[in-house]
């Protein structure tokens, strides 16, 4: 979707030039578009008629680009996925969840530890994204670039609340599972 979005919105376009901007947004991050791939879908989306090259150009002795733009399946694709993802939540595999739901194989003190060494991760996160907000870069951006970090500010503040509460509750011995004393909740150790 980002990068049939891109094509149509800046078409002509080079891949080098989506691949700039996605960078540009920090998409590697939280849209899970690696740099390297981008040229990769961009030969997809080709074969499969939802873009065209345009042209191909060759500026000194730097390696040749290929322009493209949408084609009409292309545009009604873009419109089905963008739809789809406005419409329908679909949260993304956090590997940290899968963590989480061995908690209790972690010693209490250790996933203490952990829950709020993430919230600090997720403290810096916030603080760069703040930073960005409040920069001359962003004034170069869409408005609404903004509220979108303001979304994702808001998400991690909550689960920095969130780790803070839960770390809370191991350090206390809160039980993990009802009826079941803290030396058997995990075989090997409390």
């Amino acid at each position: 979707m980002m990068i049939l979005g891109l094509v149509q919105w800046m078409q002509p376009v080079h891949g080098y030039d989506v691949r700039r901007e996605l960078l540009s947004w920090s998409a590697d991050k939280w849209a899970n578009i690696q740099p390297g791939s981008i040229y990769h879908a961009l030969r997809k989306l080709g074969e499969e008629g939802l873009i065209r090259e345009v042209g191909t150009e060759q500026v000194g002795g730097r390696p040749a680009r290929t322009s493209y733009e949408i084609t009409d399946k292309g545009k009604a694709e873009f419109q089905s996925l963008l739809r789809n993802a406005w419409w329908h939540i679909a949260p993304g595999p956090d590997p940290f969840m899968a963590a989480f739901s061995f908690l209790p194989a972690l010693p209490r003190d250790e996933a203490a530890a952990a829950l709020r060494n993430r919230a600090t991760q997720l403290r810096a996160g916030v603080r760069q994204l703040e930073a960005a907000m409040g920069s001359h870069w962003a004034d170069q951006k869409p408005v609404y670039v903004n509220w979108m970090w303001e979304l994702s500010v808001a998400r991690a503040e909550a689960e920095i609340a969130w780790c803070e509460r839960t770390a809370k509750k191991v350090e206390a011995n809160e039980p993990y599972i009802a009826g079941v004393p803290l030396d058997k909740e995990w075989p090997g150790h409390l």
